[in-house]
């Protein structure tokens, strides 16, 4: 097989795409374990895609997650005094992330039963987890 075209990767999806990967991206919960825990729901719009690079980042109270490839603010959220004072002791934080792809995930409309064991099945996701360091600015 010969190199692929300038600009795509083998199956032919162009690599630029690959940047903007992530649709969306929704703080679920907020929680103290051994460090802050974040638990994130992510959208992406193509199941090949991989290329998510998270950045966490506090100013003042809000707690922000954002591309390390765009740059761009993803979601944020308010941590109280509580998590504020988790974040500054241990200045990393736990991501637990959920994958999910627009138009194979979420809401189960039509039942299709697996005839082996009878029972309707949602398409499994993809589950993430990284500690992450904080920058404070």
């Amino acid at each position: 097989m010969g190199p692929s075209p300038k600009g795509r990767n083998l199956n032919g999806r162009l690599l630029a795409g690959l940047s903007t990967m992530v649709d969306t991206i929704a703080i679920k919960r907020v929680n103290i374990r051994d460090l802050l825990s974040i638990d994130l729901d992510v959208w992406m719009e193509h199941p090949d895609d991989w290329d998510f690079k998270p950045r966490a980042a506090i100013s003042g109270n809000k707690f922000s997650i954002s591309s390390a490839t765009t740059g761009k603010e993803m979601a944020n959220i308010d941590l109280d005094d509580e998590q504020m004072e988790a974040a500054e002791r241990d200045r990393n934080v736990e991501l637990r992330v959920k994958f999910q792809v627009h138009g194979m995930h979420g809401r189960l409309n039509d039942i299709h039963p697996i005839i082996a064991d009878g029972k309707a099945k949602k398409l499994a996701t993809a589950n993430w987890k990284s500690v992450q360091p904080i920058q404070f600015n």
